[in-house]
């Protein structure tokens, strides 16, 4: 007797539920560096560029890291209509100079990237003065850092924000310019690394901020090394100091440690 071989049946929609479909992906943004208190208040602005609805989560936060409710909005999702356009301000009554916002847009699979434009003011008066200056959206990296000489930047801040759940860490050193290197036998010219004259190694909590002044008693050389998967850094300069406010340097770069690959 001549066996029969069965074959199997193979369904016409088995091979469409192999590919999943595109899912919506979200764009982060944080604004840092939000001054609050008795002669300060910040603004932060949210404009929708698109003809069609947004949904974007806006999330405030105290230097501590802890929540803070936006005035005049009873949630963290927002709804933007074509076009619209909505301002915020945290409910901080505290003196402050490190709260920050975090904004997510959802981006459906059919749009090609983000449509939401956020800017930031704070705004500080003494006297009859009013002085405005502009906050500048930023993005988190992982284990960013900084170093270099601090002669053109006397009196400057790094504000440093650890945007995610997890614990950070940062490493400052401040020198006065003087160099050392170790040659061993893989490596005959290591590169120079600075003598530090002062350090500070800190850890930040989830969500925390933490703010460092680029001099240190005269010291020449700054270098501030992290380790966190989302983490913000902005260079800060004195705008006024009778008025205690900073503006942002834009001109500062900031490296990214590349993420190892296996």
């Amino acid at each position: 007797m001549r066996a029969i071989h069965h074959l199997p049946f193979l369904f016409p929609f088995a091979a469409a539920a192999v590919a999943a479909p595109p899912t919506e992906r979200v764009m982060e943004s944080v604004l840092p560096a939000l001054a609050y208190g008795a002669s300060c208040s910040s603004t932060v602005l949210l404009q929708s560029l698109t003809d069609t609805p947004v949904m974007v989560e806006v999330e405030g936060h105290r230097g501590s890291g802890a929540l803070v409710p936006a005035a005049g909005h009873a949630n963290l999702v927002t709804r933007l209509g074509p076009g619209e356009q909505v301002s915020y301000q945290l409910e901080i009554e505290e003196e402050t100079t490190t709260a920050w916002v975090k904004v997510r847009e959802k981006i459906p699979a059919s749009r090609a990237g983000p449509v939401v434009a956020l800017s930031g003011k704070t705004e500080c008066r003494a006297g009859d003065q009013l002085r405005v200056a502009r906050r500048q959206v930023a993005y988190p990296m992982r284990n960013p850092w900084f170093s270099g000489d601090v002669t053109d930047l006397r009196g400057a801040l790094v504000t440093l924000i650890n945007t995610s759940e997890h614990a950070a860490r940062a490493s400052v050193c401040y020198s006065a310019g003087n160099q050392y290197s170790v040659p061993h036998a893989t490596q005959p010219s290591p590169d120079l690394q600075p003598v530090c004259s002062a350090n500070l190694d800190v850890q930040i909590p989830p969500f925390g901020t933490r703010e460092f002044p680029v001099e240190h008693d005269g010291s020449a050389y700054f270098s501030l090394k992290t380790r966190g998967e989302a983490i913000v850094l902005q260079m800060l300069r004195p705008a006024d100091t009778s008025l205690g406010i900073y503006t942002v340097d834009s001109t500062i770069q900031f490296g990214e440690e590349v993420p190892n690959r296996r």
